[in-house]
Formats: structure tokens, C-alpha cells, sequence
């Protein structure tokens, strides 16, 4: 079967330029991989077809021959097959990662771990890691905000070297293994496996000269105290970032954020419920019978005044609105609930027993369904008593 047009192949105009050759190979090989065409059998060989004429065309000496004499001139010991049998540019169409590992990076780079160093000289920072600091407040201070100062231990960049881990101003070298790249290839079989360079760790570059400050490292131990504004409205899980406060990046890369987690701590007055409050209050019985006013104290450290209705039982509820806590991302703020909790008086003395049997008398007039219900109860447990 006659062999097709390399460029052809590889969708591209003759003449094309060497930057529209790897574009279309580039297309052509993320089209046909056969990872991504595991139901089609034909696209491995049309793989290793768009691969032989890129192997071709990215060289100019190649290109030139093919554009001249075309499939012939690597047949027979034309051109630059080196007199081998079959040709020489036959022999290396099996070959396919060579051509492959041009366009590598431009298909997997963000898979294999983002950017290369293309310069391969150039510093290979490391961005450090975010850091999480608990802070506990109360709820007063969750009700109003604050700012806090906090100390945090973290790493910073080293004085002595400015951040590049090398001694004395002098600067890092590439590595030789990887040669700045920070990653190293292996060929095994069809696919070209690259892994993180085992000399300089992934950084590109090695030091010869390391810092006797920092080992090497760019960065040092150290605490460090920043101050935090904590605004009004927060709760338990709010998170607060303050972004490049965290540890220092390697070599002068850039730092990692801070995370801080508000832990508001348990009130011994107060129970929230998002922007809501609820609290417990103590009435005697004659306010609850009678009603009246009573104050009760706020979040915000002052004191309102809450009107009880004639009759009150415990478990009745009263509102105070906007006496709740502010809203942290706008919106009013909520309400405060008050709760009644009728207290029974004890120690009474022999003048408050006596207005206590009094009204009971009274009572029993006024209601005697309830005063001959009652005494059924009575005569009922005197009996069971003799």
C-alpha cells in the first residue's frame, strides 16, 4: 500500500513552517493516541503514521529531502537512511518517542505537575505550604469584631541569604542530571515516563555553596506575630485568610496563605442560633400571676426591658428585635428570645404560708370545679395512705 503525503498526515499545507508542522503533529497526536481511542484499533498505526512523517519533517535536512525526491528518498540508501536495507529513516519509524517527547509537555504538561523550566538555568522557586491557626473568642467579641494580635510559628525567608539558600551572594547551579529541568524522562516502550529529578528534588538546581543559616533551604524557623482583624458577625467555622502569611516559599518562591478558624466559646448566658439569641430568664410567681416589666441583660452589655403578660407559665417566649448578632456578610441582625422560667418560692416565712393558704381558699371559690377536683385527688392518696 502506497504511503500518504507527510503532510498530508499531519493536516499541514506543503511548505508549511516548522512552527505549523508541530501544531498540526501536536493535533494530530492528541487526535489519534491510542489512550483516548481504545475502541478503535486503526488509530494506533494512523498514530504511528502522523509520528514517521513528523519524525521527517521536523528535521530541516529531512524535510528538504522529502520536498526534493519524496517517499524515495529514504528508501534504497538515498538520502540519509546510511545505506541500511529498507532505508534509513525505516528503521526509526518504530521509534515514536523521539518525535512524541517534542510535543510531551505541550500535551501533558499540566498533568505531569505544570510548567518546565524551558531556560534551564533559571530559578526553580517552590511555593510554601498554607498554614491553619486556631482562635478562640467569646461571643461578646464575636457580637462587636476586634483585632488580635497572634503569634504564629511558620518559615521565613533566611536574612542571610535572601531566600536563594546559597552562601555569600552566590547563585545556585543548574543540576547536572536533569539539567534544570527538575524532572528526568525513561523511554519504556511506546510512552516516555518522566519522573522528578532524584538530585535536586524537582528544583531544577543544586547548591554548591549552601547557607550556614539555613542549610540550604532559604528559609528559617521562626514566629511571627501579625495582626488580625476579626469582624463583627462571626461564628464557630468562619474562616479568615490572609493571603502570603504563611510558610516561606524554597528558594525565594512565594509564600502560602494563612488560615485562620474562629472557635467562638460556649456563653454562659447566651445560646445562639445563627444570627438569633436565646436566653433563660427568672420570674417570681406573683409577676408571672400579675404580669409587669423586668430587664434583662444584652449581648452588647446594656439592658432591655421586656413586658410580661398577666398569667405567664414557663416556656413563654418574648422578643427583643435587632438584639440579636450582626449579620457577617449584610442583612439586619437578628433577634433576641427571651424565655420565662417561673421560679416556685422556698423558706417561706409564717406570714407568706398563711397569704399563700389564703389564696389557695380564694381560689377554690372562684373555681370550684377545679377546688372538687382537687380534693377527689386528695381523698384518693389518703386512701391509698391508710
Amino acid at each position: 500500500m502506497a504511503k500518504r503525503d507527510y503532510y498530508d498526515v499531519l493536516g499541514v499545507a506543503k511548505g508549511a513552517s516548522a512552527d505549523e508542522i508541530k501544531k498540526g503533529y501536536r493535533t494530530k497526536a492528541k487526535e489519534l493516541h491510542p489512550d483516548r481511542n481504545i475502541d478503535k484499533p486503526e488509530a494506533e498505526s494512523q498514530f504511528k503514521e502522523a509520528n514517521e512523517a513528523y519524525e521527517v519533517l521536523k528535521d530541516p535536512e529531512k524535510k528538504a529531502a522529502y520536498d526534493r525526491y519524496g517517499h524515495a528518498a529514504f528508501e534504497g540508501g538515498m538520502g540519509g537512511g546510511g545505506g541500511r536495507p529498507g532505508g534509513g529513516f525505516g528503521g526509526q519509524q518504530g521509534d515514536f518517542g523521539s518525535a512524541f517527547s517534542d510535543v510531551f509537555d505541550d500535551l501533558f504538561g499540566d498533568f505531569m505537575g505544570g510548567q518546565r523550566g524551558g531556560n534551564g538555568g533559571g530559578r526553580r522557586a517552590a511555593r510554601g505550604s498554607d498554614l491553619r491557626y486556631n482562635l478562640q473568642i467569646s461571643l461578646e467579641d464575636a457580637f462587636a469584631g476586634l483585632q488580635k494580635t497572634i503569634n504564629v510559628p511558620t518559615s521565613v525567608a533566611c536574612d542571610g541569604c535572601k531566600g536563594t539558600g546559597a552562601e555569600g551572594g552566590s547563585e545556585p547551579s543548574t543540576c547536572p542530571t536533569c539539567s534544570g529541568m527538575g524532572k528526568v524522562r525513561a523511554q519504556q516502550g511506546f510512552f516516555t515516563v518522566e519522573r522528578t529529578c532524584p538530585t535536586c528534588s524537582g528544583l531544577g538546581q543544586i547548591i554548591q555553596n549552601p547557607c550556614n543559616s539555613c542549610g540550604g533551604a532559604g528559609r528559617v524557623e521562626k514566629d511571627r506575630s501579625l495582626a488580625v482583624n476579626i469582624p463583627a458577625g462571626v461564628e464557630t467555622g468562619t474562616r479568615i485568610r490572609l493571603a502570603g502569611e504563611g510558610e516561606a516559599g524554597m528558594r525565594g518562591g512565594p509564600a502560602g496563605d494563612l488560615y485562620i478558624f474562629i472557635d467562638v466559646v460556649v456563653h454562659e448566658l447566651f445560646e445562639r442560633d445563627g444570627n438569633n439569641l436565646f436566653c433563660r430568664v427568672p420570674v417570681s410567681m406573683s409577676a408571672a400571676a400579675l404580669g409587669g416589666s423586668i430587664e434583662v441583660p444584652t449581648i452588647d452589655g446594656g439592658r432591655g426591658r421586656v413586658q410580661i403578660p398577666a398569667g405567664s407559665q414557663s416556656g413563654r417566649q418574648m422578643r427583643l428585635r435587632s438584639k440579636g448578632m450582626p449579620a457577617l456578610r449584610g442583612g439586619g441582625p437578628g433577634d433576641m428570645f427571651i424565655e420565662l422560667a417561673v421560679e416556685t418560692p422556698v423558706n417561706l416565712t409564717g406570714r407568706q404560708k398563711e397569704l399563700l393558704r389564703e389564696f389557695e381558699e380564694l381560689s377554690s371559690e372562684n373555681n370550684p370545679e377545679s377546688s372538687s377536683f382537687f380534693s377527689s385527688v386528695k381523698s384518693f392518696w389518703d386512701s391509698m395512705k391508710g
